[in-house]
């Protein structure tokens, strides 16, 4: 028996795809994980810690060196000064970071405006902890937000945005425009901003990600969320944190206290380290990555799959409606079989699965080279038509 508040909440589409791609002993270019760790310096350092007898029970907001370096790191990308005692906490992962400050902050019946296509955890909490959500469709091919419906998605009841840039999953990297636009919304209706910045470094382009917490009038009201797994090809640590005024960290720590009290006492030395030797990583990361995303799209594009490029994660996003598929879902479950191949459907992304990513499929290119090629050549070979 489930609790009502999980009623109508599937399980996670990522569980699903994956154990299919076991099952079928197919490509997996669905979760969104690297096929390769990060600096062998970093996990030296997680060994370090175990064997060194960092295995007991950390503080509830995290170590203080790995608090000070989260620090560290704000200050040293964005000129954002933080009170690590204060204003930083650890979690386990961003998505617990989420979970944490939906949980800690939204109260039945707030409304939060959301970025959709959006991660699937957001849409869980927010019904666990009994928001509303009021969605801005970012619609491909471009992915752009609207400005005109961004506004009229803030009523008299709207009390937060949850923001997600570099957007997972359709690779969008928020404009100058687009961040103005949402802090002009956040300071007129006195809004908070809660953001998941997980894909801060991997941009692409000459790009750069903007902390909307650096714009005038931000900083007060904007809660950030980030971790080392993305940045740090550690996704299987779950180290994230939550930075911001202390007033909103503390509803993050007053929530997590009772979801899972302390996070990986021995990784969070090894993240420290991680930041704070090896600040340039994600950079080398984001440049191979870009490289991987080029050989991807058009690996995808010669198989007949009309494909975005992204600007920023390690995602893209194909349009399969001209292969005759009006369900993104059901292609996925057929791919497998046809090609070999395992990617993720968007609609479940989406309020509404019949809505305007009913015919989108995300692709993950933080794979090997040789893993990316074989893929598309499957891909190439398929019949992928109904």
């Amino acid at each position: 028996m489930v609790a009502t508040r999980l009623h109508d909440i599937p399980p996670t589409i990522f569980a699903e795809m994956s154990a299919l791609a076991v099952r079928t002993g197919s490509v997996n270019l669905g979760q969104g994980f690297p096929d390769e760790d990060g600096p062998p310096e970093v996990a030296a350092a997680a060994v370090a810690a175990l064997e060194g007898g960092g295995n007991q029970y950390a503080p509830g907001v995290g170590v203080p060196a790995l608090r000070q370096a989260v620090a560290a790191h704000q200050r040293r990308h964005y000129s954002l000064d933080l009170d690590p005692d204060t204003q930083v906490a650890i979690t386990t992962g961003a998505t617990e970071a989420v979970a944490a400050a939906l949980l800690g902050l939204v109260e039945p019946g707030d409304e939060v405006v959301v970025l959709e296509p959006y991660y699937d955890s957001y849409r869980a909490m927010l019904q666990v902890a009994g928001g509303v959500r009021r969605p801005v469709t970012l619609r491909s091919p471009d992915f752009r937000v609207d400005l005109d419906e961004l506004r009229a998605a803030v009523t008299p009841r709207t009390r937060f945005v949850l923001l997600n840039s570099p957007h997972n999953p359709t690779g969008t990297v928020l404009t100058d425009d687009e961040l103005a636009a949402v802090a002009a919304l956040a300071i007129e209706h006195d809004l908070t901003v809660i953001t998941d910045e997980v894909y801060e470094h991997l941009v692409f382009d000459g790009r750069a990600h903007t902390p909307i917490a650096t714009l005038p009038g931000m900083f007060e009201r904007t809660l950030t969320l980030s971790s080392a797994g993305k940045s740090y090809s550690f996704t299987g640590w779950k180290v994230g944190w939550a930075t911001g005024p202390a007033h909103l960290v503390v509803a993050v720590v007053a929530a997590k206290q009772w979801l899972t009290f302390t996070s990986g006492a021995p990784l969070q030395p090894a993240v420290a380290h991680a930041l704070t030797e090896h600040a340039g990583f994600p950079a080398e990361l984001a440049r191979d990555l870009q490289e991987r995303r080029d050989l991807l799209v058009a690996g995808l594009r010669a198989a007949g799959l009309p494909t975005s490029v992204p600007q920023g994660t390690y995602f893209a996003t194909s349009d399969v409606a001209g292969l005759g598929w009006d369900d993104g879902l059901a292609f996925c479950l057929a791919l497998p079989e046809r090609a070999g191949v395992v990617a993720i459907p968007e609609q479940v992304f989406y309020d509404d699965p019949r809505g305007p990513g009913r015919h989108l499929v995300r692709w993950a290119f933080c794979k090997r080279r040789e893993v990316l090629t074989e893929a598309t050549s499957r891909l190439a070979n398929a019949d992928l038509t109904v």
